[in-house]
């Protein structure tokens, strides 16, 4: 298939075909022909998902986002699809390339950029905590099996051994990452409750420290005000107690604003 006659239309019968037969179709992929009609594939792949993901952050799915920042995701995948695709591609022409395989970069960006088919299929499986990305991740392995022996001509054996290998590291890799992720939100919520907590507290005893100033004044004006007492404070005193009331009350307010 040519770039000039790319087919737009095509594209999901294509993502079908490389989902349901993805033997038959790296077998019979043209592995030359331009860079254009893979990249748009991966890109229409990067939209699906980014779409699948603004739909998942607007529900809480996976992670609370603004409207904003969850219709961001429908830019933001197709963009990084599409330029991780050519450093993916780099990767695993290095890696086919050991094991063997006289393909040229472009049969190897055309295998990564199809298989990208498979990534709405991981945006709904990382919904899974831990066990979705294991599945995705072996899902993966599979596909790059078959591009390897359908593509490159490399042996079952030798592919199955290499991307097993591959995916067992990823798989260990990407349950620490998850684990750690989870581990430092629980501490960041344990934290800002305990900082709420404290805040709390700060703002209780802010309080009673300012009615205990308040009676104290009012207690001050009363014996001032009476014949032949002697003023406990001095009118002086008093606008000082006074000033440090409103300054109180302006950072208790503050306080509450933050």
């Amino acid at each position: 298939m040519a770039d000039q006659n790319m087919n737009v239309a095509e594209i999901p019968q294509t993502a079908l075909k490389v989902i349901m037969s993805p033997g038959a179709f790296f077998r019979e992929m043209p592995k030359t022909g331009g860079y254009v009609e893979p990249l748009v594939f991966m890109v229409a792949m990067g939209v699906i998902s980014g779409l699948l993901q603004a739909v998942f952050s607007l529900l809480g799915l996976q992670f609370k986002a603004s409207v904003g920042m969850a219709l961001g995701s429908i830019v933001i995948f197709p963009i990084m699809i599409a330029v991780m695709g050519f450093v993916v591609a780099a990767i695993m022409f290095a890696i086919w390339k050991l094991m063997g395989s006289e393909e040229s970069y472009e049969t190897s960006y055309r295998c990564v950029a199809y298989v990208s088919a498979l990534s709405p299929i991981m945006t709904v499986l990382n919904l899974i905590p831990y066990l979705g990305s294991v599945v995705a991740l072996l899902i993966a392995c599979y596909y790059y099996v078959m591009a390897s022996v359908e593509a490159h001509g490399i042996p079952a054996r030798k592919a199955w051994t290499v991307f097993g290998i591959i995916a067992a590291v990823l798989v260990v890799m990407s349950l620490s990452g998850q684990y750690t992720a989870k581990k430092a939100i629980r501490e960041g919520e344990r934290m800002q409750k305990e900082a709420e907590l404290m805040r709390q507290k700060y703002l209780e005893q802010t309080e009673v420290l300012r009615k205990q100033a308040e009676e104290a004044a009012r207690a001050a004006q009363q014996q001032g005000s009476q014949p032949g007492s002697q003023p406990a404070m001095t009118p002086e005193q008093a606008k000082e107690v006074q000033k440090a009331m409103e300054e109180m009350r302006k950072a208790m307010e503050k306080q509450k604003r933050d």
